[in-house]
């Protein structure tokens, strides 16, 4: 009995074995997770083709302003000289320092006078004081331009009013080339400052 019933285990055993399939069937695939990557993928490619066709965007344009330049514009002012002193020209008689001379202005060495290189000799003019105000300390010529002829001024010497009329000299040298020369001198107050019209000497040298 015992022995009958192993017989049929066994066959029964067999019969299962040679019924089962030879390979373990794959698991079925989930739906769900196939749609999710196929919807994925899709997605993808139409965010690459979208990148690869759209146009790059031009540069911003950046306009410039140019603000306006307002010139700044500084007023200067003038101080009014109320110096008599100080004010070189105008009308005869209505300023402070004034001088004139007339035709006889030359005393000495008159223009074109001929001199030996390098010889001393002294120019003298006559002027007339014809301002409001006495020449006195201070007041006397000074150079001018052109060559100065290593002129050295001579001093007034006295006070001299408003109406007189003066000789005023300068000590000076002949240059030691030959040609002709000319030195301009002019009065001046004893601040320094000119007046008048220049005084000139001019000489040949040969």
């Amino acid at each position: 009995m015992k022995l009958r019933l192993a017989v049929l285990t066994m066959m029964a055993l067999t019969l299962l074995s040679a019924c089962a399939p030879a390979t373990i069937p794959a698991p079925t695939p989930d739906v769900n997770v196939i749609y999710t990557a196929a919807a994925k993928t899709v997605v993808a490619e139409f965010t690459l083709t979208a990148a690869a066709f759209s146009p790059t965007p031009p540069p911003p344009t950046v306009t410039v302003t140019s603000e306006p330049t307002t010139a700044s514009v500084t007023a200067t002012n003038t101080a009014l000289v109320t110096d008599p002193t100080l004010i070189a020209q105008g009308t005869p008689g209505t300023l402070c320092d004034s001088m004139t001379f007339g035709g006889d202005v030359d005393v000495t060495i008159p223009d074109n006078s001929t001199l030996s290189p390098n010889q001393d000799f002294i120019k003298t003019w006559k002027i007339t004081n014809d301002g409001a105000c006495t020449w006195g300390d201070g007041y006397g010529l000074i150079y001018a331009y052109g060559e100065k002829m290593s002129g050295q001024p001579v001093p007034l010497g006295s006070v001299v009013q408003p109406g007189q009329t003066v000789q005023i000299s300068v000590n000076l040298k002949a240059p030691a080339k030959a040609g002709e020369y000319t030195s301009a001198w002019q009065m001046s107050n004893a601040k320094g400052v000119p007046f008048g019209k220049a005084l000139f000497v001019k000489i040949i040298v040969q």
